[in-house]
This record gives C-alpha cells, structure tokens and sequence, in this order.
C-alpha cells in the first residue's frame, strides 16, 4: 500500500515569505477602498433610507405612501447588494446571501407591491443603511487619518524644505520639534516627522483592518446572519430528509432479504418439522433424516440472520469501535482488502458516524465483490481536521455512477445524514474511489 504526500502549492514559482507579503498589502488595500468607498455610500443610503421612509409613513394615509415606502425598500436592498459583495474579500469568508421571495405567478397587483413590505430582510436592509453611517463615518475619519499621517511623515523629506517656518510671522507658531524641546532646524523636523510615520505606517494594517472589520461584521451581522440561519435550517432539514429516505430504503432491502431468504428456510423448516412429526411412528429413519435436515436449515437460517444484522449495526461495532469491526467485514471479503485505519487508540467516535462509516464501507465492499471483478480492494480511514475520511478503492473495471435510485444514492443519503459527503471516481475501466467525509464529532 502506497503513501502520497500532497506537496504545498507555491504560486507562479514565488517564495512563501514573498507571496505572504503579496497577500499583506492585498488585504491592506481591500480594506481601505472598502473604508473609503462605505463613506459615501452609507451616507447616501442614510439620506434615502430616513427620507423615504419618514415620507412614505407620512403619506401612508392617503395611500402614496405605500409606493414611496417600497421604493425605500428597494433602494436599501440595492445598498445591501452592493455590501454584501464586498463583505468576502473583507471577511476573507464566504458570505450567505439571502433568498428574497418572490409573490407567486397568481398574486394581485397589490400584493405584489406590498410583497416587501411582508419579507422580513428587506427591513434588516432598512436598518443597515441607517445604522451603518454611525460606524462608516469615524472608520473613515480614522482612516484617512492614518494614511495622511504615515505618508506625510514617510516623505516628509522631499516637502519640508518648501514650507516657510521663520516667515510666518507670527511669535507663537511652534513646530513639534520646539513643543517636545528641540532644536526647530531642518534635520530635527525630517527626523521626528518620518519616525511618527514610521510609527503609523507599522500600525497602519492593524487600524486599517479594525476600521473595515468593525463595518463588515456590522454588515454580515445585519445582512446574511438571517440567510445563514435560513441555510442552517434548510441543510438540516436536507439532513433529515436523507436519514429518513435511507432509513426507509435500508428497511425495504432488509424486509426483502427476510423474505427471501431467512423467511423461505423457516416455511421449509415448519414443513419439514411437521412432516418429521407424522413420520415419527411409521418411519422413524425417515423422520430422522427429516430431523437432520431441519437442523441444518436451522444452522443456515442463523447464519443468514447474522449476516443481515452485520449489515445493520454488528455487535463488534458497538463493543470494540469502528476499526474492529471493519477489520472483521475486511476478513470477511471475498476480494483481498488491504486496510489502514488511522484513528488514536481508544477513541470513538459517535455511534451515527461509526455506523455510517461502517455502513459505507460494508456497501462498497460489496459493491467490489458484486460487480468491479477487482482483484484488491483498500480502505483508508483517518480523521483529520474534525473530519473523518473514509476511502474505498478497487482495481476493478469502474463505471461506477451516482444515480437515483441505485446503491450509491442511498449510501449519500445516509452520509447526508450525519452531515456527510460521498464523491466517487470510478472512470470506465477502472479504478474505483468511493470517498466519504463525516464529522468526527
């Protein structure tokens, strides 16, 4: 079994160091056309936001308010757009953005001009354009503060020969070198004017960054935590949904292995019992044989009993954890399994993922031994970073597709589930590779 070490990508042949600082005087530069450009925009968007809305509730009883009220809606949501695509380059995090409904196909033309006033984001959009200025305004101040002080002192070289000091004509005009006791000359000004720049061009991100962070989180808060939510909710509904469709799968398949097999050798068995009891008297030979017949379906009846309920949840699973008994479902294979589980000693993990993992596993080695004609087959389980990976792969024929209706849709559902994911790389001709990622917690 090989291991692969993925290299880290370095961009275009740089440096790391280099490509750090790329990276630095990038976000420096987000941030600031953010600060400066938020400015006028949220005092824009104050202007029309409190105009509107107090027109349009003053007009609201002679019913010319409603449109001038909407249209302040719109004209805040328009603002929201626009800040909401700024907010991943700030945040450095994808943002969600909210889903705005729409009145249906049906709905009367009043309806549709008040839909809205009925959708709870658009308000959210509302008082973000009022409340943002109260934060754009001081970021901005401090900003163009900075800069002006860090690139005044940085350069203070070239213009401070040009500005008259001794002609100025007035007694009590002090220069900062005179306030702070030194000497007004030319060397002592450059001096102190290019450290003070020094000092705020190595505070300059750090403020720059507060100044952009206090704007976005203000934004995101305002502006997508009621979509994330919204999302959150969707997904776990997903969640359950995909538990209940791969339960109900999972219970058919069972009910139709019982019937087809288990079932089967206990009607034979019932028959050749009572069949063994009418021929204890007239032929006890025969209905010894009987007997030994009924034995052995009893034997294989329990075997095919266990093997169902290994597939449902085996008891070495719940004993002993997830990587004895994939070593018992390896052993158990037709098709040599080559198995790596790489999880500390002693930990397990939740009985839903263990079982999922399991589950998954159990199908995708059956898969192989069903249809891949592989001639090896390997498992990898680690957990990394919160998530357990589990990889299955075959030397097999491939051609393997994630279709409704077929074993692997059940399979990602019943990932889904856990808040997991399946993806498969099985090419026409091989190989196989069944990849699922499960919260290890």
């Amino acid at each position: 079994m090989t291991t692969t070490t993925a290299e880290l990508p370095v961009s275009a042949g740089l440096p790391v160091a280099h490509e750090a600082r790329r990276g630095w005087w990038r976000q420096l530069g987000i941030d600031t056309g953010y600060v400066l450009l938020a400015f006028p925009l949220s005092l824009l968007a104050f202007v029309l936001v409190v105009t509107g809305g107090a027109v349009g509730l003053g007009l609201t009883v002679v019913w010319v308010g409603l449109p001038v009220a909407v249209g302040t809606l719109l004209a805040a949501r328009a603002f929201a757009t626009a800040e909401r695509s700024w907010l991943p380059a700030v945040l450095r995090t994808p943002v969600t953005r909210p889903v705005y409904r729409r009145p249906g196909p049906d709905a009367g033309r009043m309806r549709r001009l008040l839909a809205p006033m009925r959708e709870p984001q658009y308000w959210m959009d509302a008082l973000h354009a009022v409340l943002r200025l109260f934060v754009a305004v001081p970021a901005f101040v401090v900003t163009v503060v900075w800069w002006a002080i860090t690139l005044a002192g940085l350069t203070s070289v070239t213009w401070d020969w040009s500005i008259p000091y001794d002609e100025s004509g007035q007694p009590d005009n002090y220069t900062l070198p005179e306030l702070i006791g030194m000497a007004d000359t030319s060397i002592n000004r450059v001096l102190l004017y290019t450290a003070i720049g020094v000092l705020f061009a190595l505070t300059l991100p750090v403020v720059v960054r507060g100044c952009a962070l206090a704007q976005a989180q203000l934004g995101r808060g305002l502006l997508s935590s009621r979509a994330a939510t919204q999302a959150e909710i969707g997904r776990l509904s997903e969640g359950r949904d995909a538990a209940v469709a791969a339960e109900a799968v999972a219970l058919r398949r069972l009910e139709r292995d019982i019937h087809d097999g288990p079932q089967q050798r206990l009607v034979r068995l019932s028959m050749d019992l009572h069949r063994a009891r009418r021929m204890v008297d007239s032929d006890p030979d025969g209905a010894r044989a009987t007997l030994e017949e009924a034995a052995a379906q009893t034997r294989e009846t329990l075997e095919e009993l266990r093997a169902l309920s290994r597939g449902i949840a085996p008891p070495v699973l719940a004993d002993r954890g997830l990587a004895a008994a994939l070593a018992a479902l390896a052993a158990r294979s037709p098709v040599p399994v080559e198995l790596a589980v790489a999880l500390p000693p002693g930990q397990r993990l939740t009985p839903a993922v263990e079982n999922s993992a399991y589950f998954l596993v159990s199908e995708a080695l059956a898969n192989v031994a069903k249809h891949s004609e592989a001639t090896v087959s390997r498992v990898t389980v680690v957990c990394e970073d919160d998530r357990l990976r589990v990889v299955v792969e075959d030397d097999g024929r491939g051609g393997a597709v994630l279709a409704p209706g077929h074993g692997l849709a059940g399979l990602t559902d019943r990932l889904r589930a856990v808040d997991g994911v399946l993806t498969v790389d099985s090419p026409r001709g091989g190989p196989t590779r069944l990849i699922g990622e499960l919260p290890c917690r």
